[in-house]
């Protein structure tokens, strides 16, 4: 009988702590899954002043759908915001499509979803009622000047993003190097934060040109209602992939989905679509793929001359 009860006394103990490992194990599942809290970054495509304080709000919604305290920050450009995705300081970046790649090959970052943006029709850059995933770049001149294409580029001043800009920099660089024009060799760079200040350097004569996105020149309008007659696209590029929400590699599958619903649905919302159209003049998010961006690859290694 004492024999018995020893067994018995055992087989508890046992059975005790498999449940406790189950128990923790099950735990820790569901704490790695979820985060204490979210640090999410963007890089400027406008004032970075601006951007910053109307994304604010974001913090509100996404902690609303996802339980966790947000915080929303402003990187200074691409480079800041990858560098601190990879040492884990940012768990989201609003990733332009070519940083992205940089974020992904360093091991920095996955594809979460891509943005949505109403289509552009030319001439007068005016907005469609299609949502596209997708953009292009465009050369900018003032009016009048004796710039007529990209063949009279050469020995220009022109105003360009920071080298991993995908419109500021990458695509017409490019392009243009394909057709025989090497832009950094051939003409004056001038490095500036933000296209619409890429805008104003042509208007105000600071610099002959500027590479910005289609069409840069509405984020001045407020300021400058006669911008759109006053500066004028010599020419466009191939379609570039929207931006990026970005995410650590670090996050789980499960946590992943949760944040893509919550970025999805905010984007439908009335309040949710008021902000992302002021910050990004994004209409939405959608999933994509990785491949999705192969053309940016192909570009990269163009301007780098591989």
């Amino acid at each position: 009988m004492k024999k018995f009860k020893k067994v018995l006394v055992g087989f508890v103990a046992v059975l005790t702590a498999l449940v406790a490992t189950a128990c923790s194990s099950k735990s820790s599942t569901k704490d790695s899954s979820t985060p204490k809290s979210l640090n999410v970054q963007f890089v400027p495509s406008n004032a970075a002043t601006k951007l910053e304080a109307r994304a604010k709000p974001l913090e509100k919604m996404l902690s609303k759908r996802l339980g966790i305290p947000v915080h929303v920050t402003m990187s200074t450009d691409y480079n800041t915001v990858v560098e601190a995705m990879k040492s884990k300081k940012v768990d989201v970046g609003f990733l332009p499509s070519d940083a992205y790649i940089l974020a992904h090959k360093q091991h920095a970052a996955d594809l979460l979803l891509q943005a949505e943006r109403y289509g552009i029709k030319q001439p007068g850059g005016k907005l469609t009622k299609s949502l596209v995933n997708y953009y292009r770049a465009e050369i900018l001149v003032k009016k009048g000047s004796k710039i007529k294409s990209w063949k009279d580029l050469k020995g220009k001043s022109i105003s360009v993003q920071n080298p991993t800009s995908t419109s500021g920099y990458i695509f017409p660089v490019a392009e243009l190097k394909e057709k025989g024009l090497n832009v950094p060799k051939s003409c004056k760079l001038v490095t500036v934060t933000g296209h619409d200040q890429a805008v104003l350097n042509v208007l105000n004569g600071d610099t002959d040109a500027a590479f910005v996105f289609e069409d840069a020149r509405t984020i001045v309008q407020k300021d400058n209602p006669k911008i759109m007659s006053e500066v004028v696209p010599i020419y466009f590029t191939q379609k570039i992939p929207n931006d990026t929400i970005s995410v650590s590699p670090s996050m789980s599958k499960a946590f992943r989905k949760k944040l893509a619903d919550a970025f999805i649905a905010i984007g439908k919302s009335k309040e949710g679509k008021k902000v992302i159209e002021s910050v990004y003049n994004h209409e939405g998010y959608v999933y994509a793929k990785d491949s999705d961006f192969d053309i940016i690859r192909k570009y990269d290694k163009i301007v780098a001359g591989k």
